[in-house]
């Protein structure tokens, strides 16, 4: 008896030894970085500028790989489902890290329960834009206008359910306005149809809208940040603008299986936040449209919390479903 329980003992005492010997050695092979989007576009973008820094910080390679699909959820849940050892990271946006939650009812994975957050990576206004010729000077002319004409504008924006959406519901509730939200196939066409002066307002994101604005070809009313966009240093907040309270805005975060081991999510975090104020790094993720905030994985968590109740609230007055 007393043998079988001294062996049990020492194997305990091995596999502690053994898991914290892994911990130390991390990592002793490649990492996987899933981007949760298909190739080409601002996260994807992202990911292929920091993994070459992060390779560097972390003595090993760090691979990309892409796994798009279902506004993020695919790429999202097999990083929920993959073994808690460090070696598979998502990189994703505010939707599937968080809100999608309040959204699809049959989720099938919890991102708050089954992810362990690494760090924020970098964040990026939406932006309120319109033809270049548009009869509204600014967001008070336009609010005016909507109030006095409840309905007569509309708001394009990039799809049921995104972010985007949001925003634009929560532009009519602090902005005591009834605009018609038009739902788009993406971001891109909605900023199209606004620069050809096919609907009067869009709710875009900076990569769409930057370049037309600076041209002088789209309008930029506002962005839905509490702070202005390193983007568009003239334009000003929806807050400066009128609409008091109001702050949205899209971000970008990395996250590991729940029940990987505290020491790896610290030696990830700190190879994100080497990637994220590499000078060059900076440079390209701006370029983006984003600017880049690593923060601790406690703030990626609270970033998270408060999107889910925000979001939320607004999924529920309006009574979204996207199952």
């Amino acid at each position: 008896m007393k043998t079988s329980i001294l062996a049990a003992v020492a194997a305990a005492v091995a596999l502690a030894a053994s898991g914290a010997q892994a911990q130390n050695d991390f990592p002793s092979k490649p990492v996987r970085m899933i981007v949760s989007f298909p190739p080409g576009g601002s996260t994807d973008l992202i990911a292929r500028v920091m993994a070459p820094v992060m390779s560097k910080n972390l003595g090993q390679q760090v691979v990309v790989e892409n796994k798009g699909g279902a506004g993020g959820n695919i790429g999202v849940e097999a990083v929920a489902r993959a073994a808690p050892d460090g070696y598979t990271m998502v990189l994703s946006g505010a939707g599937a890290l968080g809100i999608n939650s309040v959204l699809y009812r049959n989720l099938p994975f919890d991102p708050v329960k089954d992810l362990a957050p690494v760090s924020l990576v970098a964040t990026s206004p939406f932006v309120l834009v319109g033809p270049a010729n548009s009869p509204y000077k600014d967001v008070k002319a336009l609010l005016a206008d909507a109030k006095a004409s409840p309905g007569k504008l509309s708001l394009g924006h990039g799809g049921q359910g995104t972010v985007m959406h949001l925003a634009s519901e929560l532009f009519n509730q602090l902005g005591n306005v009834k605009t018609v939200l038009v739902p788009y196939k993406g971001t891109g066409p909605a900023t199209t149809d606004a620069m050809a002066g096919q609907i009067p307002l869009a709710m875009s994101d900076t990569p769409s809208s930057v370049p037309y604005v600076k041209e002088g070809r789209l309008k930029a009313f506002a962005v839905t940040t509490s702070e202005r966009s390193s983007s568009l240093p003239d334009v000003p907040t929806l807050e400066e603008a009128g609409i008091k309270g109001y702050e949205a805005m899209g971000w970008f975060g990395i996250a590991v299986p729940a029940g990987t081991p505290e020491p790896i999510i610290k030696r990830l975090n700190e190879a994100v936040s080497a990637a994220l104020n590499d000078p060059a790094v900076i440079e390209r993720v701006r370029a983006a449209g984003a600017d880049p905030k690593p923060t601790s994985p406690d703030g990626l968590r609270k970033l998270i919390a408060t999107d889910i109740a925000k979001w939320g609230n607004i999924v529920k007055q309006v009574g979204l479903n996207l199952n």
